[in-house]
């Protein structure tokens, strides 16, 4: 469902993603971790078309993403670091455009309303609305039309507990019906729940993976990322 072969990005500013390679099959959620800056959003703008490649091939839905048609697009549910949304418009309004948007049928609107407990603000301009409630119509928004390929970037950002708790059951259900999940965070108890399996990424590169039925994770996490980090120090040294 999607594929990165040997993907590298670099930006002027030094920063990049280099020979990232992995896939995300159907009915599986992918974790991605690392730290802030190892380059997880970069991918995930990959993934979506945001960024271009500059080495390698990424496959979306089964075909090339640079030849993907456009109604294919339609069949993905996105979040990328905040809601995209119109500000002045509803919570209503804005979910009946994404409906729209994705060649769902409009009910969906009020059963991801309902989903997502937004009944009380659905009435209510989004720029007037907390963090909370924005992240939740963002992901309402990303899932209402049943995706068969997720990218969320950090999707619990912002959401309280019962949140949380949601999303989760969400994730585990598009992925029952058979969509392709890919998420990333820095959470680690959270994305542990419900990955299949867990990416490792650090300063731009995918580093293995971590067993998410393993022992005190958090430190294994820390170690390998210290480990990794000693070795490209060393061999930057060498150089």
């Amino acid at each position: 469902m999607l594929t990165f072969d040997a993907v590298t990005r670099e930006f002027r500013s030094g920063a990049c993603v280099t020979e990232l390679t992995f896939t995300v099959e159907p009915g599986e959620i992918v974790a991605l971790i690392g730290l802030n800056g190892a380059g997880k959003t970069t991918l995930m703008r990959l993934a979506l078309g945001m960024l271009r490649p500059q080495q390698g091939t990424i496959r979306a839905l089964g075909q090339p993403l640079d030849a993907l048609p456009a109604d294919s697009w339609a069949h993905v549910g996105a979040l990328i670091e905040v809601p995209l949304a119109y500000p002045e418009l509803t919570v209503r309004k804005n979910l009946h455009i994404a409906c729209c948007l994705h060649q769902a049928d409009p009910e969906c609107v009020q059963d991801s309303i309902e989903m997502w407990r937004l009944d009380p603000v659905a009435h209510r301009r989004f720029r007037h609305l907390s963090l909370g409630n924005r992240q939740r119509v963002g992901l309402a928004a990303a899932l209402q039309h049943d995706p068969r390929l997720v990218v969320l970037d950090e999707p619990s950002n912002g959401l309280d507990p019962a949140s949380v708790i949601l999303l989760r059951e969400q994730l585990i259900r598009r992925a029952r019906a058979g969509a392709a999940v890919l998420i990333s965070s820095h959470h680690l108890d959270e994305v542990v729940r419900i990955a299949d399996r867990v990416l490792l990424m650090n300063a731009g590169r995918l580093i293995g993976e971590l067993d998410a039925a393993g022992y005190d994770l958090e430190r294994v996490f820390f170690e390998r990322i210290r480990r990794d980090d000693e070795k490209r120090d060393g061999t930057e040294a060498v150089q």
